[in-house]
């Protein structure tokens, strides 16, 4: 069906990862979680073929957008007025969200391939953020809302688990695509967490120990974490030295950290440059 407006039918691009979502029941259904009102900051990462920006629109009369593709992004253009939509051009790895006024509400179809680093790079803003929804592969999804002890439980679970409350809403088919991807993708609902909410640990401490355990998962946390702190200091938090990874919960990753000397203080004469 050609839309008003519709432009030239675009040739998805492999290297931005381009996968357009067409099915109505579920560009609806995707609109109905997210429920945009006027007068809230929307932010749309790669709008594409507007599937999703024409619906939001519709609710909220006025989006923001971030499109890569300027083919793409040219096209948005003559779509919808400037009081409609607000489009930057450019990478959303790249941009910096301070200059967004916020509280945010991000929104986005993602590209497979830049989802995680993507993912990871909005952590930072969490705290000007009331909520996301995004559409990524199936698996990766499953990974995200993982608990302790699945097979799917890794870094990723973790490290976005102790910022968020995650929520996976529904899947959508390969056909609801055009070209059809070749998995299946599903809606992920992340919530920041109130700051009242949060642990009280250095964040690049936490990073640290979580990367190390899982970075060989069959390594008993002893070995995984041997060159951050003995096994004695595993075991103080109340945790088996012997274990691995994928049994811990987030709280056992935040007392672990607790473990790390801390840092010093730049500002003390024991800094060294």
């Amino acid at each position: 069906m050609t839309l008003p407006g519709d432009r030239p039918q675009h040739r998805a691009r492999k290297r931005f990862g381009q996968n357009f979502l067409h099915d109505p029941h579920f560009i609806d259904r995707i609109v109905d979680a997210i429920d945009p009102q006027p007068g809230q900051a929307i932010v749309e990462i790669g709008p594409g073929q507007a599937a999703l920006t024409r619906a939001l629109i519709a609710r909220a009369g006025h989006i923001t957008a971030i499109e890569i593709d300027r083919d793409l992004a040219a096209g948005l253009r003559t779509q919808f007025a400037s009081a409609q939509l607000q489009l930057i051009e450019g990478d959303a790895l790249d941009f910096d969200w301070s200059t967004l006024p916020g509280p945010l509400r991000i929104v986005g179809n993602l590209p497979y391939n830049i989802s995680s680093p993507l993912l990871f790079a909005l952590v930072p803003i969490a705290d000007r953020v009331i909520d996301q929804y995004f559409m990524l592969q199936k698996e990766v999804v499953e990974r995200m809302v993982a608990p302790p002890g699945s097979r799917t439980y890794g870094r990723l679970s973790v490290m976005l688990q102790f910022r968020y409350r995650m929520t996976r809403l529904f899947d959508v088919p390969r056909g609801a695509f055009r070209p059809a991807p070749q998995v299946t993708s599903s809606i992920v609902r992340m919530q920041p967490l109130p700051a009242d909410q949060l642990p009280n640990v250095d964040r690049a401490a936490f990073g640290r120990v979580v990367a190390a355990a899982f970075g060989q998962r069959r390594k008993t946390l002893r070995n995984a974490l041997g060159t951050l702190m003995a096994a004695d200091a595993i075991a103080a938090v109340g945790v088996d030295p012997k274990a691995r990874a994928e049994t811990l919960t987030v709280d056992h990753f935040v007392a672990l950290s607790r473990q790390l000397p801390s840092p010093p203080d730049p500002s003390s004469g024991d800094a060294r440059s």
